[in-house]
């Protein structure tokens, strides 16, 4: 009997030891670092793993605390519906993203600023999972800079396509040339007309020389052949 005694209570701890081990087992991880740009939408991605099935019971929690320091602020809130913060620095521009059935805890945060930047804290419960690490992301926003920078391969294939652009214009202004000044040069033979061929003959000189020619036949004509 002794012996026995002695192992219940031991027992008994390895048992409660078990229960804790299981309690503790939900894992949450969150993305270290997000950079967004002024005034367009960011995720924050938060992720959980539980040992027991997700029920209405699982709550999302989101705090926010400032880079410069201060206390958390508790910014969104999540139990069978999305209850997005209605006061404070993210007013009505904390939104869900995430999906509870693929245990996706994320949220958006629309028109970031500036004043935003800061550590976000991603919490789940879902009991009877309630113990877990607090995964933190490191929010910076920036103003998005207008930039222009080429690649290698996108040099590259200016250099090929320019000059072979440059090639192909002069090309064809050269033939617009051509063809203009042969359409101008060029004349369509034709076939005079019967009028076109008497005001040709009534031109001075032809007359002239037509009588001449008559005059000369006549003479010719009145001389004796004795």
């Amino acid at each position: 009997m002794g012996l026995s005694g002695a192992a219940f209570p031991l027992a008994a701890a390895l048992l409660l030891a078990a229960a804790a081990a299981g309690v503790g087992s939900l894992e949450v991880r969150a993305a270290p670092e997000v950079r967004a740009f002024v005034g367009e939408a960011v995720v924050l991605r938060c992720w959980f793993r539980s040992s027991f099935p997700v029920t209405e019971k699982l709550t999302i929690d989101w705090t926010y605390r400032p880079l410069a320091g201060g206390a958390l602020e508790p910014i969104f809130h999540y139990q069978s519906e999305a209850y997005p913060a209605r006061a404070g620095t993210f007013r009505d521009r904390v939104s869900w993203a995430g999906d509870v059935a693929k245990h996706d805890a994320s949220i958006a945060i629309a028109s970031p600023t500036m004043d935003d930047n800061g550590t976000f804290t991603c919490s789940v419960k879902n009991p009877p999972d309630v113990q877990h690490n607090l995964p933190q992301t490191l929010l910076t926003v920036t103003q998005r800079g207008v930039s222009f920078q080429l690649t290698v391969a996108g040099l590259l294939s200016l250099l090929v396509f320019l000059p072979a652009a440059l090639v192909v214009v002069l090309l064809l202004v050269r033939m617009g040339r051509k063809s203009g000044a042969l359409s101008r040069g060029k004349k369509l033979p034709y076939k005079k007309s019967s009028i076109e061929v008497l005001d040709e003959l009534e031109q001075p000189g032809c007359v002239a020389r037509l009588a001449g020619r008559c005059l000369q036949c006549l003479d010719t004509d009145d001389e004796d052949p004795y």
